[in-house]
């Protein structure tokens, strides 16, 4: 595919670096350039708009910033992958919800689900006495194919009785609790850490353990305050990436 790139004005007061990081930066943005697709070398960019060296890497480097684009040493420069962008930090609603309104497939797989006595951490989280009947679930959620989200939750049994035995593939959590339960999330506080998977969880999402996740721990509650959901979290950050609106 040939880009026809446009030309840039030197009699204008805008910087030649600048005119050139906006021209490539509208190629991709336009989706002219795909993601992992190779820019043209820094001798190509330099011919093609007439500048020096100087000018392209800077405007390259002001492009790795806007993380628009990534460099392999050797190899040159490659557009990002798009990351979807999620609400769900900031909200009462799931990841689910903020990942079907984008348009993409969600598929959910029930890795385990069962009843179990609340251990430390989670009675902690619940507010429940240590050993109270929880129901547990690890969740497996993928995005277009690819893996994308590892949840191990914990509900408070006497809430929700029965969810142990619910089918719950491709189900939203969320939409099992309203429907079902009559459910409906007042508030909720989320913790985000950087942490690297064990050999089990990296083998689930299809990474290494050496890749970089992000941890993510939630209570929510009702209006009257009862707490109805505890869960941790394991998410691929090289898919997306989180958006809190501070107001």
């Amino acid at each position: 595919m040939t880009i026809t790139y446009p030309r840039l004005n030197r009699d204008g007061a805008e910087p030649l670096w600048m005119q050139l990081m906006r021209a490539l930066r509208a190629e991709i943005e336009s989706g002219e350039l795909g993601p992992d697709q190779p820019l043209p070398s820094e001798a190509e960019l330099s011919d093609m708009f007439s500048v020096s060296r100087t000018v392209v890497r800077e405007a390259l480097r002001e492009l790795v910033q806007q993380r628009l684009i990534y460099k392999i040493k050797g190899r040159g420069a490659f557009v990002s992958p798009r990351k979807t962008e999620l609400r769900f930090v900031g909200t009462t609603s799931g990841s689910a919800d903020d990942l079907r309104e984008s348009g993409r497939r969600v598929t959910t797989q029930t890795i385990h689900q069962s009843l179990g006595q609340a251990d430390e951490r989670e009675a902690a989280l619940l507010r429940i006495p240590r050993g109270e009947e929880v129901v547990r679930l690890r969740r497996l959620r993928c995005v277009d194919g690819q893996p994308w989200l590892l949840v191990d939750t914990a509900l408070p049994a006497r809430l929700v009785p029965g969810l142990e035995r619910a089918v719950l593939e491709n189900q939203s959590l969320y939409d099992v609790l309203r429907r079902r339960y009559g459910i409906e999330p007042a508030a909720a506080d989320r913790w985000i850490e950087a942490v690297f998977p064990d050999s089990e969880d990296a083998a689930l999402l299809e990474v290494s353990t050496s890749t970089p996740l992000l941890g993510i721990e939630s209570v929510a509650w009702l209006d009257d305050n009862t707490r109805f959901e505890a869960y941790y979290a394991l998410h691929r950050s090289d898919q997306t990436r989180f958006y809190v609106g501070i107001r």
